[in-house]
């Protein structure tokens, strides 16, 4: 259920919040300082992978996100019961891949927004958010002791 529950909603927001940077700005590298110099709603398009690395790698990266969604969803149908830091971290790295991935199927690049420039960071967007914090659950799940209250599938 918390699986579902964190994917679903991780995505809606995720496309919603990209959505509305393309109709709210008009062009790319468009900004507005929320916080002057140190955050910005900034809109420019990433054709590679966090950071930019592998930029122009959006023709496999594609691919790559796919397989990654349809890799987890099969994990958590046919796989073990999970333990909820283990649903919810799953949960949010397939938000964050189905979230890039739409993009990169229907755009040819992500859409990036999130800009902190006090730390000058490279500029991101929710599906980014949705993986790093789900790779956090799930080193956590492995750190902590499994709890016998597990929630299943």
């Amino acid at each position: 259920m918390w699986f579902w529950l964190i994917s679903i909603s991780n995505l809606l927001l995720d496309q919603l919040s990209k959505y509305w940077i393309t109709k709210s700005f008009t062009q790319i590298g468009d900004t507005i300082p929320l916080l002057p110099k140190i955050f910005h709603f900034t809109y420019v398009v990433n054709t590679g992978t966090a950071f930019s690395f592998f930029e122009g790698g959006v023709v496999w990266l594609r691919w790559i996100s796919l397989g990654v969604s349809i890799g987890l969803i099969g994990l958590f149908i046919l796989g073990e019961r999970m333990e909820i830091f283990e649903q919810l971290g799953y949960g949010f790295i397939l938000a964050g891949a189905l979230g890039n991935g739409i993009d990169r199927f229907f755009f040819g690049y992500v859409v990036d927004f999130l800009d902190f420039r006090l730390i000058n960071f490279p500029i991101f967007n929710l599906a980014d958010i949705s993986i790093n914090f789900g790779i956090i659950l799930l080193f956590s799940a492995n750190i902590f002791p499994k709890s016998s209250n597990d929630l299943s599938h």
